[in-house]
């Protein structure tokens, strides 16, 4: 539990009554007649009155449809999952997810595109519209059509967003892989969905290299059978050499193709399939997960404008690929009019600040990382508070994993005091948060602000007990408009079912170990997979984590659990500071920053230095596949994982046989 008397960030008075949250609250006195005293009872309305909230946060965002709903929820059936699967969110609306995103005709820029090279692109969301509708034309050209499925292969570039709206303005579904993806990690999931035509890049820029990709469309393109058009982006080269490559068109020439064209909004079904995702794949084929075109649209604008106070005049930044869910949340910024800022490329290239300069120049409002990067660049030295200008920001995001407390430090001490930390956490399973910032509430040190709106989020214990100020599993109690709609390839929802509602009948089981604190705000304490039970006693990751997170003398870290001697031993790597030895004598600091600060049971039994740490491409440590590794066990898909190679040093490893 955080100690602290003194929240780290309190909304002044002025920046709370001009919130959205505040403009929203003021909606439903006018609409419904009702008050709040504050957030929580606000919250517990929009979960006790889930029909009412949603139809109104529909109302305050102004969901563009064509018709309007029957009924904003019909009942599921009684079979496990069946409230969620039989769930049917604002049935009889008719809606385009794409004509959400480009209401707004202007010059106003819609799209700044940076890229590692130091290039720079923008689109005025008139411009975005006419491409828009020329790529929506080529695709319906080649014959694509409503549940069809088109891919990307593609960098964070306007590129990608026009190609994403323009399949979704025909209401086929989009699907995208960063081009970092391995061949294999490829194939494990556009393999699965068979998609029509392939957007893909000729390269892209990455730490100071130009990697080519035209070698893995080509292969892409002959091993699925379905692609019958390769679309190439060009971003290295201005002109690639495609002649040679069957069926393929430069993006240029694929637009002008169709000058003039006019955009038709197909006017579709709330719960029609927008997005597949992917889940990580590290343990076996990724999951293919359905997002429907209306639930991401109204979770996102919810999150966006009432959790992060997103707003027309704003500029949203956040650093993400294209194979990670913050992606297509970044894009839905569109819907409320904003200013995307987009940047492809290593973080730290050419140097540390490199990010905090584009935040800088682009005079950014609303920064979003990962826990990672925070804490990365505090290591570096970074003190953006003393060599920049951020007089524009006034939210910092931070996701992927926990953030700990010396980061939350870090954020207010060095980078700026003024503003919003926003600790996010939800997952590619529900394309959103469960848990989340809030901006008329304090930020109070290794604090999620909230739960979010419209979401029933409880810890419950082994036993199945709600609990407050105890760790426990995070679980969801109720639908809501963003679950999947469907696995792919899963006819009779077994997968589904398997993924979330094995632990509890009904009830939504996300497997995080978490824990609701005195001020109602979350702990994530880790992934509940990656739960460590030496003893009997369940311990986060993330608890060791904040410790080690601590010490100079360590760059990163990940800690297993190993069976050994009928028990579970902790087991500690870490990756050390360029000449620093794991001697003894760090290993005791390292044991007694633990212990001092967590309990005994938290003290690795092992610790053992590596040069890296296993990751997906979207940067998440691996726990699981390490452990596997450590235990002997087969790892069958590994091109999920940006380093593949870095799992070797886990093998084998004659320390741990002792």
């Amino acid at each position: 539990m955080n100690n602290n008397t003194q929240p780290l960030w309190q909304p002044s008075t002025e920046r709370i009554r001009a919130s959205n949250l505040n403009r929203f609250t003021r909606h439903l006195e006018r609409e419904l007649g009702i008050t709040f005293a504050d957030y929580q009872q606000l919250h517990q309305w929009s979960v006790d009155q889930p029909e009412q909230f949603w139809s109104q946060v529909w109302r305050f965002a102004d969901i563009r449809a064509s018709r309007d709903c029957d009924q904003v929820l019909s009942d599921g059936d009684q079979s496990p999952g069946g409230a969620w699967l039989g769930a049917i969110w604002f049935e009889g609306a008719r809606l385009n997810y794409a004509e959400n995103l480009l209401r707004n005709r202007s010059d106003k820029v819609a799209l700044i595109s940076r890229l590692e090279n130091g290039s720079r692109k923008t689109l005025t969301y008139t411009e975005l519209y006419q491409q828009v509708a020329e790529c929506a034309a080529g695709l319906r050209q080649l014959g694509v059509i409503s549940g069809d499925r088109v891919a990307g292969f593609m960098p964070n570039i306007t590129e990608t967003v026009v190609a994403m709206l323009a399949t979704a303005s025909i209401g086929a579904i989009w699907s995208s892989c960063s081009p970092d993806f391995g061949i294999n990690g490829v194939m494990d999931r556009f393999g699965q969905i068979e998609p029509k035509v392939l957007f893909g890049c000729e390269g892209y820029f990455y730490n100071g290299k130009t990697i080519d990709s035209l070698p893995r469309l080509v292969q892409i393109c002959r091993n699925i059978e379905s692609i019958t058009q390769l679309v190439v982006v060009p971003v290295t080269r201005d002109t690639p050499a495609i002649d040679t490559i069957a069926n393929a068109v430069l993006f240029g020439d694929f637009l002008s193709g169709q000058r003039g064209a006019e955009l038709v909004f197909e006017q579709l079904p709330f719960n029609h399939p927008l997005y597949i995702m992917y889940s990580s794949g590290t343990t076996g084929v990724p999951k293919c997960i359905v997002h429907s075109a209306g639930g991401t649209l109204i979770q996102h604008l919810k999150e966006q404008q009432l959790h992060t106070d997103l707003k027309p005049d704003d500029r949203l930044f956040y650093f993400t690929t294209c194979g990670w869910m913050m992606w297509n949340w970044l894009v839905s910024g569109l819907a409320s009019e904003a200013t995307l800022v987009l940047y492809d490329g290593s973080p730290f290239y050419p140097e540390a600040r490199s990010l905090i300069d584009l935040a800088e120049q682009e005079q950014v409002s609303l920064f979003g990382t990962s826990a990672k990067y925070i804490s990365a660049l505090e290591k570096a030295g970074i003190v953006p508070r003393e060599s920049h200008n951020l007089g524009h920001l006034k939210t910092l995001l931070s996701t992927g994993s926990p953030l700990s407390h010396e980061s939350f430090r870090y954020v207010y001490r060095d980078i700026k005091s003024d503003v919003c930390l926003a600790s996010i956490s939800g997952g590619t399973d529900i394309i959103s948060c469960f848990v989340l910032g809030n901006p008329c509430l304090p930020v109070w040190e290794g604090e999620i602000q909230c739960r979010g709106l419209g979401m029933a989020v409880e810890i419950w214990d082994q036993q199945g007990n709600s609990v407050s100020q105890q760790k426990g599993e995070l679980v969801c109690t109720k639908p809501f408009p963003s679950a999947p709609i469907y696995f792919w390839n899963d006819p009779d929802n077994k997968k589904y079912l398997g993924a979330y509602f094995e632990t509890y009948a009904d009830i939504w089981a996300q497997g995080d170990y978490g824990e609701i604190t005195s001020h109602n705000g979350v702990i994530i304490h880790g992934r509940s997979d990656a739960i460590l039970n030496p003893g009997g006693v369940r311990i986060g990751t993330a608890e060791i984590y904040r410790q080690v997170e601590k010490l100079d003398e360590v760059i990163d870290s990940i800690c297993i659990g190993q069976n050994w001697a009928d028990d579970v031993r902790v087991v500690l790597f870490v990756v050390l500071r360029a000449g620093v030895h794991l001697d003894d004598a760090l290993q005791q600091k390292i044991r007694s920053t633990i212990r001092r600060e967590t309990t005994p049971r938290h003290v690795p039994a092992k610790i053992l230095a590596v040069t890296d740490i296993p990751r997906t491409i979207s940067g998440k440590i691996v726990e699981l596949a390490v452990r596997k590794v450590v235990h002997g066990e087969v790892l069958n898909n590994t091109d999920a994982l940006a380093n593949p190679e870095a799992l070797e040093q886990f093998k084998e490893l004659p320390e741990l046989q002792s």
